[in-house]
């Protein structure tokens, strides 16, 4: 199967997989905490808040591709509706990419299953890269909908995605001679 590596601008850390790049965002189901999809398309989750990533796309599969290779720390498969047939990889700042490589609708508008792998979105949680350090897989292929699948994850990754953060302990009274009490 042929594979394309494409970099991808991320912004508040989401990419998406859009179909004519419609984003129904209020239709997003985030109950895995990595792939949301929508009422057609879907959104990537990424760990870092804002800056490029990597993207394979391998495809296209005419039909259900083999078991997930080794080296990825989440998986994740789901159903993504494509109504105009025009499911691609885009930034959600800059659009779809500059080519039709990152097409994941080849059999035109249909239901599609895709499976999103990732590694590295615990490197710079919630940070700014300027260099890519997280790599996404992205396979597609037409299949009706079935129920989201999570096919490996990583407990770190979980933690951070569903536990809000702490809230930092009050300063410490750094006053050490507290002024002594007026004699009445």
């Amino acid at each position: 199967m042929a594979a394309v590596t494409h970099e991808v601008y991320v912004n508040e850390g989401l990419f998406g997989l859009l179909d004519a790049g419609e984003i129904p965002a209020h239709s997003a189901d985030w109950s895995n905490g990595f792939v949301a999809p929508m009422s057609e398309g879907a959104l990537i989750g990424t760990g870092i808040n804002t800056g490029r990533i990597r993207v394979t796309i391998q495809g296209p599969h005419a039909d259900t591709p083999g078991q997930p290779a080794d080296g990825w720390e989440e998986i994740v498969e789901a159903s993504v509706h494509a109504p105009a047939g025009k499911l691609s990889v885009e930034s959600l700042e800059y659009g779809p990419l500059a080519d039709d490589s990152a097409m994941l609708s080849p059999a035109g508008p249909a239901w599609y299953r895709v499976r999103v792998h990732a590694r590295g979105r615990a490197l710079n949680f919630d940070g700014v890269s300027t260099e890519p350090v997280e790599d996404y897989l992205i396979i597609a292929w037409p299949a009706p909908p079935a129920e989201t699948t999570i096919m490996r994850t990583s407990e770190s990754i979980e933690r951070n995605l569903r536990t809000p953060p702490l809230k930092p302990a009050p300063p410490p009274d750094t006053d050490v001679n507290p002024p002594s009490p007026k004699p009445q």
